[in-house]
């Protein structure tokens, strides 16, 4: 793996629209190069029998149907509102036509 250079770190900073101060690119190169240099750690991982996935614990989303269904406080709801205009709450328009 090659080494990390000052110039590949304003590059990266560059692209990301960062401000890196010049005094310290030096921090950011060794840490950027220790990153890598993990990264390229974990790629050394014989992973040929592991099923890929997004998370280490599977999670199951539980939902219910939709039902619709009469509020019986609905005419309370909408005569909260501090204009009405029949069923409807009225809001102040906010495009143009």
């Amino acid at each position: 793996m090659s080494k990390i250079t000052a110039k590949d770190v304003r590059k990266v900073a560059h692209l990301a629209r960062l401000d890196l101060p010049d005094d310290q690119i030096a921090t950011y190169t060794e840490q950027l190069e220790k990153i890598l240099a993990y990264v390229a750690q974990l790629e050394e991982i014989d992973t040929t029998n592991v099923k890929p996935t997004t998370r280490a614990v599977e999670v199951v989303n539980v939902t219910r149907t939709d039902e619709v269904f009469e509020t019986p406080v609905r005419e309370e709801l909408l005569n909260l509102a501090p204009q009405r205009e029949g069923d409807f709450f009225r809001v102040p328009k906010i495009l143009a036509e």
